[in-house]
């Protein structure tokens, strides 16, 4: 990870660590970890979810028992709940950090630190517990009328992303990975748009979908933010007029051909605090999960956020 590497790392080898899984998690790779649980278990507590969401309070009780490193064992979405189960427990972020095993569809931010994507490779970084300390973005919004905070490690989006979360077919995204994503956001873009503004108070922009991005990539290794830095304190900030056809097809070489997003295609700027406003109800997500709607506030702290690294 090359804005990791340097300053700010350790080494600690013997870490007290707790993994966080669903049991019932479908996919070859979530296959896989269940064949290693018993190898795993030797070497650290583990704890299951129950229901959706529950990694969260899981999280918060590992770090309130003691445990050094928190592992989400599952894809981005359940990272973003472990890492919020940390960030409730006062003081969490010093007392813990966080880890990953990515099991998911994506895991952009197991792709984004660049651990490994096999089982084996990424516990031996893990019980090797080496450090990096990197930026933790936060986002306000209200939530049936009550102002509620939520971090995340990777990006958040507003408008034609955060539908087609909600249109991905599960049964779908087991067969084809991430296209199912792709083919979510195809039928998304047949739905009416919204307009958003982004602003960080110098600069904004208004477009049909806007994004923010702690690290470089979007949707696996999607190069979307290129000049990301997970320690610089800044936050990326990308809009695009329209969320169309052309836009789509403008794109396929960042898609397929794994260049840079073209030219002109979007508005871009950095911020350390920024808004996302709409006149039209307007789905939010971060880290590939929906939360709620706009409006939302958005705002970064430098390095405060502990993960385990290759």
């Amino acid at each position: 990870m090359s804005s990791t590497r340097g300053a700010g790392l350790k080494k600690n080898c013997r870490v007290r660590i707790c993994v966080i899984f669903n049991p019932t998690a479908k996919g070859e790779k979530a296959k896989r970890f269940r064949r290693h649980l018993d190898t795993i278990a030797a070497e650290c507590a583990l704890k299951q979810t129950v229901a959706a969401g529950g990694a969260r309070a899981l999280a918060a009780e590992a770090v309130n028992e003691g445990f050094e490193t928190i592992v989400a064992a599952g894809g981005d979405g359940t990272l973003n709940e472990v890492l919020n189960g940390i960030v409730d427990v006062e003081g969490g972020l010093d007392r813990a950090r966080l880890g990953v095993l990515p099991l998911g569809t994506v895991n952009v931010f197991a792709k984004e630190i660049g651990l490994p994507m096999g089982l084996e490779a990424c516990w031996r970084i893990l019980r090797a517990g080496r450090e990096a300390r990197i930026d933790l973005p936060r986002v306000e919004y209200a939530l049936k009328g009550v102002l509620t905070q939520r971090y995340f490690a990777q990006l958040a989006g507003a408008g034609l992303d955060a539908r087609a979360i909600e249109l991905v077919d599960w049964e779908l995204k087991k067969k084809l990975g991430p296209l199912a994503y792709v083919w979510a956001g195809v039928a998304a873009l047949r739905m009416p748009a919204s307009q958003i503004t982004a602003s960080n108070g110098s600069s904004s922009a208004s477009g049909e979908l806007a994004l923010v991005g702690n690290g470089r990539f979007y949707g696996g290794r999607y190069r979307l933010f290129p000049q990301a830095d997970l320690r610089d304190g800044l936050l990326e900030v990308c809009v695009f007029p329209k969320a169309n056809w052309l836009t789509l097809i403008r794109c396929t070489g960042m898609v397929f051909g794994g260049k840079n997003l073209p030219a002109g295609v979007a508005q871009t700027f950095r911020a350390d605090t920024l808004t996302f406003s709409s006149a039209s109800p307007t789905p939010l997500e971060v880290d590939g999960e929906n939360i709620g709607h706009l409006p939302a506030t958005f705002s970064i702290q430098r390095e405060k956020l502990r993960v385990v690294v290759p």
